[in-house]
């Protein structure tokens, strides 16, 4: 679990392969951002950067964070001026409050050992008028024994739960992702889409 807490973890998982990521903006992202009126984004753990630039082609200025100095300098190699790639510990360092009218954290994981404070400074993130949305993968979709243990990571309905009132919950949902991920279990997403007012 404290791996993903470590750049040197990420930068290693990237070198395995030329490209880890499909290149494809991820599926939540284009269902539930296709409609936003474009402003500032944050993408938080950015990867290869496939989701910044789908938001830059549609007019965002994005600031795309990632720990992963191997991700960020293959994203920056197909650089956009709209972009602007960070390499940052975001649970540690929260981003500027009420700065982004989109913060984005697409499969981005929390660990729960770090309790509430990480969520609420990305939470906090969002300006007045803005939109969080938070995609994870299903829990129920691994199995037991699984090298991976989804429950150590914090989930969109505990994340729901740190709203306050001003905050407006339009999505909250399971559902069938739209491109499984090749040899892994994870075939279904939970999707969080709230409001601030």
């Amino acid at each position: 679990m404290t791996d993903t807490l470590d750049p040197q973890f990420w930068d290693e998982l990237y070198r395995r392969r030329q490209q880890l990521f499909s290149g494809r903006p991820n599926g939540a992202l284009v269902d539930e951002a296709a409609a936003l009126a474009p402003g500032r984004a944050l993408d938080l753990g950015c990867g290869e950067g496939a989701d910044a630039r789908w938001l830059a082609e549609r007019g965002w200025q994005v600031t795309a964070v990632d720990l992963a100095e191997v991700a960020l300098q293959r994203a920056a190699a197909a650089d956009h001026p709209a972009i602007t790639w960070q390499r940052a510990d975001l649970l540690s360092t929260p981003p500027p409050a009420a700065s982004f009218a989109l913060v984005s954290a697409q499969y981005f994981p929390i660990p729960r050992q770090l309790g509430p404070d990480p969520v609420r400074g990305l939470i906090e993130a969002v300006a007045p008028g803005g939109t969080l949305l938070v995609t994870a993968h299903d829990p129920a979709d691994v199995p037991d024994g699984h090298d991976f243990d989804p429950h150590a990571f914090v989930q969109p309905a505990e994340i729901a739960e740190l709203l306050e009132e001003s905050w407006t919950v339009l999505v909250h949902e399971r559902r069938e992702r739209s491109a499984p991920t090749p040899d892994t279990p994870h075939v279904h997403d939970l999707v969080l889409r709230a409001q601030r007012a």
